[in-house]
Order: C-alpha cells, then sequence, then structure tokens
C-alpha cells in the first residue's frame, strides 16, 4: 500500500474499532471528561472519533515497517538538549510516555545512539511477542523487557547510553502519587530512581505527528524543583500532560491512568 492507502485503510478500520468493537470506548470518554471537564459531549465524541483514527493508523504503519518508512519527513525540537547531556559522558535517562508515534520515535533513536534501550512489556501470546520483538529490532534499538536484571540496564547508562523508560501508567501501590490533570495519579518511579541512583540526566522525548507522513521528535529537559522523588516524578508528569494538552488525540486514553485511589 502507498502512504495515502494505508491511511484510508486505517480510517475504515479505525470506524470498524469505533462502532463494532467498543470494549475501551467507554474508559476513553472517562478519562477525558476527567482531563477536560469544560468540554461538550460533542468535543469529546469527536476527539474519540480522532483517537481512534491515530492509533488504528499508527497499527498499520508498524505492521508495515519498513516500508512505511519510505518519504517521511522527520523534524527535530531540541536535539541541542540532548547532544548537551550526551556529551557528559553520564549516560541519559530518557522518559516517554504512549503517545505521538512512539515506534517512530525508537527508530529515530536507535539510529541517534548505539545504545539506545527501551525497557519494553513481553507480550503474554509468545507469536506476538515474537512478531514485535521483530518489527521493533528494524529499528536497531536494542529491547529490554521488564523485570530483566537491573544491572544490565544500569550496564547502558555507564556505557554512555540511553535508557529509556515510559512512565504515564497506572502504577498501582508501587507507584509515587502525582497531580496529572489536577488529580492525583499513582505514576512510575523507575525512571526517577535510575537518576537518583546513576546520576545519568533526564530528558523527555516524543515523536509528534504533524502531517501525513510528516513528523517531530521533541527533547526536553526534566528540571525537578528538588532531589526528591515526588519532585522529579511531578516533573516528568507535569510535562507529559502539557503535551497531552497540545496533541490530546495523540494520547492512548485507552488505559486506566487514575485506577489506582491514593488511600
Amino acid at each position: 500500500m502507498s502512504a495515502k492507502t494505508r491511511y484510508q485503510f486505517a480510517s475504515r478500520l479505525a470506524s470498524v474499532f469505533y462502532n463494532y468493537v467498543p470494549k475501551r470506548k467507554k474508559q476513553v470518554i472517562k478519562n477525558l471528561n476527567r482531563a477536560f471537564p469544560g468540554w461538550s459531549g460533542l468535543k469529546v465524541e469527536n476527539l474519540v472519533k480522532n483517537i481512534y483514527i491515530f492509533f488504528t493508523h499508527n497499527m498499520v504503519q508498524f505492521f508495515a515497517f519498513p516500508k512505511s518508512w519510505d518519504g517521511i519527513e522527520i523534524e527535530v525540537s531540541g536535539k541541542d538538549v540532548l547532544d548537551k547531556i550526551m556529551s557528559q559522558k553520564k549516560g541519559c535517562v530518557m522518559i516517554s510516555a504512549h503517545f505521538g508515534v512512539w515506534e517512530l520515535f525508537v527508530k529515530w533513536m536507535g539510529e541517534y545512539n548505539a545504545f539506545f534501550s527501551g525497557v519494553i512489556q513481553r507480550q503474554k501470546n509468545r507469536g506476538a511477542n515474537r512478531f514485535f520483538h521483530e518489527q521493533r529490532g528494524l529499528t536497531g534499538a536494542v529491547q529490554i523487557y521488564r523485570k530483566e536484571s537491573l544491572d544490565t540496564m544500569y550496564d547502558i547508562l555507564a556505557e554512555n547510553g540511553i535508557l529509556a523508560l515510559v512512565s504515564d501508567q497506572d502504577a498501582k501501590r508501587k507507584g509515587v502519587f502525582v497531580d496529572f490533570f489536577g488529580t492525583q495519579a499513582s505514576t512510575p518511579k523507575g525512571a526517577a530512581l535510575f537518576h537518583q541512583k546513576s546520576g545519568s540526566p533526564l530528558v523527555f522525548g516524543v515523536c509528534i505527528q504533524i502531517a501525513l507522513h510528516k513528523y517531530r521528535v521533541e527533547f526536553v529537559p526534566v528540571i525537578p524543583k528538588s532531589k526528591s522523588l515526588q519532585d522529579i516524578i511531578q516533573a516528568y508528569t507535569t510535562i507529559i500532560e502539557k503535551m497531552v494538552r497540545k496533541y490530546p488525540e495523540q494520547y492512548f486514553w485507552f488505559h486506566r491512568r487514575w485506577k489506582t485511589k491514593q488511600s
């Protein structure tokens, strides 16, 4: 398929998911109402449709790797921030989120740094896990599964590599509660702990779609108010929220971000 045909196919498929596979649609609407309480029902509904189109298109593009890379345009914002961090030779702890085109972001990062490593979740189905592993392997990035040896992850930082962690899902009781869209949310603390223990600088990175086949990779320095775990996690969560407010259709609203209640 051409890029245009893939998008048209993804849009039709998204319509099927939206109308006939409503398993997570109620959760998306609930999350949007919580994050944007002043929005009308019509505005929320239109955004939900765009969310389905965006992520279905992402899925189709991922399945089409590496053909879907042909002819894409990627501009980069904040590369000087990342370059400055890497010049310190301390490695880098990179925070990202279920936001934007993260599989394409991994491709760009794999070309930028030979020691770019993403911590990922192993798929329960063996066949699916093998497929995802092979597709992501095309990017050149190193894949580290959660619950693997922490020494492996610290070694990446010691070799002036980049250790990337997605830090925006509900972390249950193991997480740290910080403000996210005006509500306390249990948030993963792994990135903050790696930063504290290794001394590696923090940076937030994402890839945003700005047009069909046109993307922007962005890097933002994470500057906490203090060295406390709470302030570090709040700092990168605030960055995520700002990004989501700018591009709400590119955030993965399907997960139960506020599932765990603060006791």
